[in-house]
Parts: structure tokens; sequence; C-alpha cells
């Protein structure tokens, strides 16, 4: 017997390319969406990102697995009104053009509500759909910037540190828009009314700085590069190198925990109070860690659990026992070769999905057929 997901007969159609908004309805898609994806004809960029794996982009695989695909030129009246009858029966639209871009295509939201009044519209841009920045173009790393996230700890001026995830895409675009989404089904579910969102990338980055922002509203001053505990300020929660080249992750910031790790690594009686001279207490452990390797503090950490680790790469991260039992990566994707490979991990509670199998990704236009 099929299943039956929390989004079984919910029609997502997506306009979205590149990263926010694909990985927003591979969500949709993994709790039972049917997402069909929009194209120009030759494809979207993803299409064509190296590397490929089984015949097709790698990326473009993991981000668009278990959606269809139709090929329209939008700038046709001709091709826009082929769509109708889509969004005349579409529960969800997600966009990820520039301001302004849907209205000009007569596809904004004013122009698709009065064909279907239900429709949830999710718009997902940079800076907005309105406000001075509304029309500027930027990626993650400017949204960052901007919003003086990527100043609470940009690493030295002489060898500042591009941040390793991409956290606007994803926490300012993608969670936001699923959230809302599924916020704004419900909502019409009481209504039965559809809604607009917003989805700014760069507004959620003030939600990720909530630590500084607390600490400046309350005080009057905001901390500086590196000074916030959680990003590099205190001994407690840090980076410490070992012998042979790894890190050491320290995150021992309640007291139970600092005496443990403190006591683990032997560090001296007077340097325990870390609050006496931060940067004494934060030398002498770095010295402490980095006369042994990795393998010498693995298990003493593991027997202490106080919340040390060493840090593993993601190829080691892959098979790790603890992620692999839990079913991080038992989906997959499938190739047009027929080759599969383990399908993106997604924040979507197994209990909320489909048993784990192999789904393709769309090829491009496989699913023209939708609009004859």
């Amino acid at each position: 017997m099929t299943q039956i997901q929390p989004l079984s007969g919910i029609l997502v159609l997506d306009f979205t390319t590149l990263l926010p908004g694909p990985l927003a309805t591979l969500m949709l898609a993994e709790a039972g969406a049917e997402v069909i994806k929009i194209e120009r004809p030759g494809g979207e960029d993803m299409r064509a990102m190296p590397p490929t794996f089984g015949g097709e982009a790698a990326v473009f695989a993991l981000l668009n697995r278990g959606k269809k695909s139709l090929t329209l030129d939008l700038k046709k009246d001709s091709d826009r009104n082929r769509l109708r009858p889509l969004l005349e029966k579409a529960d969800v639209l997600v966009e990820q053009f520039r301001p302004g871009v849907m209205e000009r295509l007569t596809l904004g939201f004013a122009d698709v509500r009065r064909i279907n009044p239900r429709v949830v519209y999710c718009s997902i841009s940079g800076y907005g759909q309105q406000g001075p920045r509304a029309g500027e173009a930027g990626h993650d790393i400017n949204y960052q910037s901007l919003t003086g996230l990527l100043a609470l700890q940009p690493g030295p001026l002489d060898r500042p540190v591009v941040p390793p995830a991409l956290v606007a895409d994803i926490g300012g675009g993608t969670m936001p828009a699923v959230i809302n989404i599924l916020l704004g089904l419900r909502q019409r579910d009481a209504t039965g009314e559809g809604v607009y969102l917003d989805v700014a990338m760069a507004d959620a980055m003030f939600t990720f700085a909530w630590y500084a922002y607390a600490i400046g509203q309350a005080t009057g001053t905001f901390p500086g590069p590196g000074e916030l505990r959680l990003v590099g300020g205190s001994p407690r929660y840090q980076l410490y190198p070992t012998r042979d080249g790894k890190l050491v992750a320290c995150g021992a910031l309640e007291q139970k925990f600092w005496l443990t790790f403190c006591n683990t690594v032997g560090l001296p009686a007077p340097l325990m109070d870390d609050a006496a001279d931060p940067e004494a207490t934060k030398r002498a452990i770095g010295a402490i860690i980095a006369d042994e390797t990795a393998a010498h503090w693995r298990p003493k950490f593991a027997a202490a659990d106080c919340c040390v680790t060493i840090m593993a790469s993601l190829e080691e991260a892959l098979h790790d026992p603890h992620f692999v039992e839990r079913g991080l990566f038992a989906h997959a994707v499938a190739g047009p070769s027929g080759a599969t490979m383990p399908a993106l991990p997604v924040p979507i509670a197994a209990t909320l999905r489909e048993p784990p199998g192999a789904k393709p990704s769309p090829k491009l236009g496989a699913d023209n057929g939708l609009l004859s």
C-alpha cells in the first residue's frame, strides 16, 4: 500500500534555480508533494555544473531528485498560456528571480491569484521584494557580510576565512521558504485564501547573529571580531590543533564539562579559572593538545564525554557508524546510466518520507506532456 505523506496531493510549481529554491522544493517533494520544475529551453545552469555522475550533473541530481521537468520560454505568450492549467490547480508556486521579473512575465502573485486565489506564492530573493537593496545582485557571502554576521568571525585580516557553509542560501533561503510555505498552507486551510511569502536570504542572517544581537541590544556594545565566546572568544569553545595536523573541537561550555576537559588534558589547576586570563588558558591548552596526536586524544575525550571531538573530514563522516545507522544515506538518486548515489540528506523526519529507495532527477522536458 502506498504510504500517505503529509504533502501527498500538494502540487508545487518550481520556477527556481541553483540552490535555495531547489533545495526547498526538494524537501517538499521528500514530504510527498508533486514538484514540477519549470525550466527554460536548454535547462537551468545546474544541469551543466561538474562533476557528472551516471550521465548527469551530480549537484543537479541531488537537488532535484523525484521532481518533474517542463521546458517553457516564459518570454513567449504562447508558452505562458500553456502553463495556465497548472497555475489553476497549483497549491504552491516558488520563484527565485530578481524582484519584478515575474510581474513582467505576468506571473506575479497578483496575476496568479486572479487565476487561482488559493495559491501559496513564495518569492525567494537576496534582499527581499522592497527596500533600497531589493534590486542588487548578491551571493551568500554578500548577505553575511552586509548583515554583520561575517564580522563576528572573519578570521585574521591578513588571512580572512571564507565561511564553509552557505548559511544565507540554506539558512536564509531554503529553510524559511519551507517553514513559511507550510505555514501558508495551514493558513489557507483555515481561511480558504492563498498568501504571498516574501523570503529574503539576508533577513535571516540577523537570526543567526542572535547571541551578539542580544549582547549589543542589552549593553549598547556589540562584540568585535572573535570576541563572542561562541566564535573563538573563549578557551571553552575553541579549535586546538594536534601534533599530526588534526583539530580538537572543544565545546566544553558548561562548568561540569569544562572541568572534565581540563582534568582530561591535565591542565594546571590555576589555569582552569579561564575568567582570570582566557588567553593564558587557551595558550596552555593549545600547547598540551599540540604535544600529542589525534589518535592519542580521541579515546580520552570519548571516555570523558565532555563535548569534545576530533574534527572529521566529510569523507570520514559519511562512514561514521552513527550517521549510517540513522539512515541518513539510505535514500538514493538514480542516474540515466542506472548508477546510483546516496541522496542528499534533508531534515525531514523518516516517518514523513517514503521508505528508502532510488529516484531519478528529471530529464529536461521529460514531462512536457503535462501541457498537452
